[in-house]
């Protein structure tokens, strides 16, 4: 294998600049129904909708920018660059990722070598760290300003019958689960490029009304969109889910992310076809990201 095969698969999995616009500005749009919760779905239903918004975006801005709860986790990508998994930790600087499986198996010793290449270039070079980190810190901008407009941005309804996720293991205490369809608020004016991408998309959202989270979400484009400078489309038809859960105290995280669509970049069309989830998460300490790919270092391969 060469050394940019090498270089894609040591790439991180954090969505793209358009699943960023369209599947964090999903989840954030969902989280929208998170409000202040009784005992009883009858009283979950009074809450105006918008009210649930406003509370819910609070808690959305918490799951993007997470401040000082850091966590490491593997991340399993399958997309039409292969089948990859990642052991990722968060460091004070941004995240960092070691590939540790591809397509299935254990890595190969030239895969290793060049995966351990990439992460002591980073280490090396602040400077080749922030160029990585770039594009994470940029999306996290995006879906920060998108989650601020959404309340008014969607018309959020409850959904007849309230029907609840059938794989929703139940604690005592727990609460029924709020469920809302939204669709985009035609009196709305997006106040940017990246918002005007709201206006194409319907769907179905599932939130914990006890912690007010966003549990899952179901996205539909039903119509056409650009996003940013006109360099991007996206065609009707496509489809997004999004599930988070809790996996630490305060730290709600990804689950299960997926994105089926068609995407025009420039005079190219994509057909974006991602699945991505991730598992096996725990508590680490605050850590540099040059101490946390030496961690990351420390950890035996599977199949090693």
């Amino acid at each position: 294998m060469g050394t940019s095969a090498g270089k894609d698969m040591g790439r991180s999995a954090a969505p793209s600049v358009a699943r960023w616009i369209v599947g964090v500005g999903m989840w954030a749009l969902a989280g929208y129904a998170g409000a202040q919760a009784t005992a009883n779905n009858a009283a979950l239903l009074s809450v105006p909708p918008r009210q649930w918004a406003v509370e819910g975006a609070a808690n959305e801005l918490k799951v993007i920018n997470y401040g000082d709860s850091y966590l490491r986790y593997r991340e399993h990508s399958v997309d039409a660059k292969g089948d990859h998994v990642r052991d990722l930790i968060e460091s004070k600087d941004g995240p960092v990722a070691r590939l540790i499986m591809n397509n299935g198996r254990p890595l190969t010793d030239e895969e290793d070598r060049l995966e351990h290449e990439r992460l002591q270039a980073m280490i090396d070079s602040p400077a080749a760290f922030a160029k990585h980190i770039k594009n994470d810190a940029n999306g996290k901008k995006m879906g920060s300003d998108l989650i601020k407009v959404l309340p008014d941005a969607m018309i959020f309804t409850y959904t007849p019958g309230q029907p609840q996720r059938a794989d929703r293991v139940m604690h005592e205490g727990d609460l029924p689960e709020v469920v809302m369809d939204f669709e985009p608020n035609p009196n709305w004016t997006p106040p940017t490029m990246t918002a005007d991408a709201l206006q194409g998309i319907n769907g179905r959202v599932w939130i914990d009304a006890k912690t007010h989270y966003l549990a899952r979400m179901e996205g539909t484009l039903f119509k056409a969109v650009n996003f940013g400078l006109f360099l991007a489309r996206l065609y009707p038809g496509g489809k997004l889910t999004f599930e988070q859960s809790k996996v630490a105290d305060n730290r709600w995280i990804f689950t299960r992310f997926t994105e089926h669509v068609d995407v025009r970049v420039l005079v190219k069309t994509l057909r974006e076809n991602v699945e991505i989830e991730s598992a096996n998460y725990s508590v680490v300490p605050a850590m540099s990201y040059q101490e946390a790919i030496r961690m990351l270092w420390a950890a035996p391969l599977p199949g090693r």
